[in-house]
């Protein structure tokens, strides 16, 4: 999918959410020029100074830290834009919904090394203050509750609560 595409995603989802808007529309861009690091050298190069105003706009001001390289699939809303953590090898589906002082995050290793981050299905709501470690998937349309914490796959329409979360919906 186009930058623009997903942008116009972004921007019908997010319509009435400025802050949401604002932090999507700068990190598309942001994405857009970290990605092309690898292949394109002078567009990484002309595109710094817009990644370097969203680490220090979004994320140190704003305390949403979505890093610039994650896989974010389009129409990603983030309700009220605040204490929002999520890993850089975090994959995000579609039209999902991330409320504030939210964790996403990978478990370290024994050996210290990184773990794997999770995986987050298509329109998955995400309450506030949740927390999400570890390499497991989120399926498509499941909904974790406030506060819960999620260490375990969660099956496509799931209802989570509670810490350690647990599954309601009989899914």
């Amino acid at each position: 999918m186009q930058l623009i595409e997903i942008l116009k995603k972004d921007w019908v989802r997010n319509r009435g959410n400025t802050k949401s808007l604002i932090i999507m529309t700068a990190f598309r861009l942001s994405h857009f020029f970290t990605v092309r690091k690898k292949s394109n050298r002078i567009v990484w190069v002309l595109g710094l100074p817009l990644m370097i105003a969203y680490r220090i706009g979004i994320e140190w001001v704003l305390g949403v830290e979505l890093p610039a390289k994650t896989e974010v699939g389009p129409g990603l809303v983030i309700d009220h834009g605040q204490g929002l953590v999520v890993n850089d090898h975090t994959i995000i589906g579609e039209n999902v919904l991330l409320r504030h002082c939210t964790t996403i995050g990978c478990k370290v290793n024994p050996d210290g090394t990184q773990g794997r981050s999770p995986v987050i299905g298509d329109r998955v709501d995400v309450g506030a203050q949740a927390v999400i470690v570890g390499d497991i998937r989120i399926g498509s349309d499941a909904r974790i509750g406030a506060g819960s914490v999620v260490t375990k796959d969660v099956p496509d329409g799931a209802v989570m609560v509670g810490n350690p979360a647990r599954n309601i919906s009989g899914r």
